[in-house]
């Protein structure tokens, strides 16, 4: 009894070896490319996390130095936190805030640097499209009114698509056309919440123009 289990077990040690010895090698490259992944992984969370903290430190540090009211303060630690941190949505933030803030002291070009920074290189398209609005209400106040247009052109999401085209009616209203204003201001009232406030200062723009909204005749 004793040596036919002895035989079945070498038979299974056999059995053993051959399969290991075909299939071996591809489950060890396996294993290692599955703990890999998984250490790559962890590691990348713990580079993220730590990004994520530096980055948010280096924001506080933005809003110091805007704190400070000096816009070559302001621009240095901005352009830091882009170099440093650029892809992170805490830089992101920090450019919105930094064009608000640049703008306020009198640098209204560094501000349109600065949103254009986030409308071109934010990975989040609501920061970017919040971007594109500022500047191209920035280039209409300086009477850059086709710059306005290209950037209103470039897209926004969706949500913001009613701020879009009552912004591209102001730049139009300001080229004096009409026709094309009121397309806009149309598009824009449509698109707006019925109850909200900024639907109403719409058709304020419409009635200057001499059209009633709701009617949609001059």
């Amino acid at each position: 009894m004793a040596n036919h289990l002895d035989l079945e077990e070498q038979e299974q040690l056999e059995e053993i070896k051959h399969f290991w010895k075909r299939y071996g090698n591809a489950i060890t490259w396996l294993l290692i490319a599955v703990l890999g992944a998984f250490a790559a992984w962890n590691g990348y969370q713990y580079w993220q996390r730590n990004q994520a903290s530096q980055a948010s430190a280096m924001y506080d540090e933005v809003e110091r130095a805007i704190r400070g009211g000096e816009a070559a303060k302001v621009e240095r630690a901005f352009a830091d936190m882009k170099d440093r941190f650029g892809p992170t949505a805490y830089a992101q933030q920090a450019g919105l805030l930094v064009a608000k803030s640049l703008y306020e002291l009198g640098q209204p070009d560094s501000a349109k640097a600065a949103l254009g920074w986030v409308a071109d290189k934010s990975s989040d398209k609501g920061y970017a499209s919040i971007a594109k609005l500022r500047l191209a209400g920035l280039h209409l106040e300086s009477k850059s009114y086709e710059e306005a247009l290209k950037v209103l052109d470039s897209g926004v999401t969706p949500e913001f698509s009613a701020l879009a085209a009552d912004r591209r009616g102001d730049v139009l209203a300001a080229q004096g056309k009409k026709t094309e204003a009121v397309a806009q201001y149309q598009a824009a009232f449509k698109a707006a919440d019925l109850r909200s406030d900024y639907r109403r200062m719409v058709e304020v723009k419409l009635n200057a123009l001499g059209v009633n909204p709701a009617e949609g005749t001059n």
